[in-house]
């Protein structure tokens, strides 16, 4: 499971947050362990109840797939057959390429539908004021966190938030960061910050941010890399991808090298 996808989880089922609320009109959901039966055995990232009883499902997406819609409904069937009920459907992306996902099928006698969303439609600026320092770090992936000196607000955000919450914020911005190639600002501008130096020196905190920051600079490399080998080769199969994010650092860095004289894709990998 990618960093991110972890911290984003953590972020949306965080009392409070902001960024719940403005996706499904609610801020306080129970959650649910559901892992799905059959069809791939699928796991859904996240499926919560509101308070009125109504399911509503979450998927969140780095990087465009063809066939995500048929997934999404997939998703849809299956947790009608395990819950009896049929969710909602909302889908955040969070990649840094454009948007290209459709958000439904269409077909003789069918249309199915769910809530696509782009974060970067979302209004930064609301969230990077919320007292939810959850709130304030998600701003960094909407179109706002491209803006010269919105990283350092989002850490004097965290600089001035409760001391208990200080910790886990900072862990998450640098790991979310990665997703906007924005790792080695963060790494820059928290120097700049006393509280949030000791918050890096910090026995428990510290080698998770720092570990974040490194996925982030890998998760950039990675990017690159597959950006590369579509330029060349064209789409690359999903068993490839699956290959290339099972890759280390120096893997990675080994499979760019080989892609100068690579005739297949599967040259990139070592034999």
């Amino acid at each position: 499971m990618h960093e991110y996808d972890v911290a984003l989880k953590r972020i949306l089922t965080r009392p409070g947050s902001g960024l719940l609320a403005a996706l499904t009109g609610s801020a306080h959901l129970r959650w649910l362990n559901v892992e799905l039966p059959k069809v791939s055995n699928l796991r859904v990232d996240l499926l919560g109840v509101t308070p009125n009883g109504e399911f509503i499902h979450f998927e969140l997406q780095s990087r465009n797939e063809r066939d995500f819609a048929l997934r999404m409904a997939e998703y849809l069937f299956a947790i009608h057959r395990h819950c009896g009920r049929i969710p909602r459907q909302i889908v955040l992306y969070v990649g840094e390429k454009p948007l290209r996902m459709k958000n439904g099928i269409s077909g003789p006698d069918l249309s199915f539908r769910f809530h696509l969303v782009d974060v970067r439609d979302l209004d930064g600026e609301p969230l990077l004021a919320s007292k939810n320092l959850s709130d304030n770090v998600i701003a960094v992936l909407t179109r706002l966190g491209g803006e010269p000196g919105t990283v350092r607000r989002i850490l004097q955000r965290i600089a001035e938030g409760p001391t208990a919450e200080r910790g886990e914020a900072l862990m998450e911005l640098s790991i979310l960061a990665g997703l906007r190639k924005l790792t080695g600002e963060v790494k820059r501008e928290a120097k700049k910050m006393p509280i949030v130096e000791d918050i890096m020196d910090n026995e428990i905190f510290g080698p998770a941010i720092r570990k974040g920051l490194a996925q982030g600079r890998v998760e950039g490399q990675m990017e690159i890399l597959q950006g590369q080998i579509e330029k060349r080769f064209g789409r690359v199969p999903p068993g490839i991808r699956q290959r290339l994010e099972a890759l280390k650092p120096a893997q990675i860095k080994a499979a760019s090298l080989r892609l100068l004289d690579a005739k297949r894709i599967e040259d990139l990998f070592a034999r």
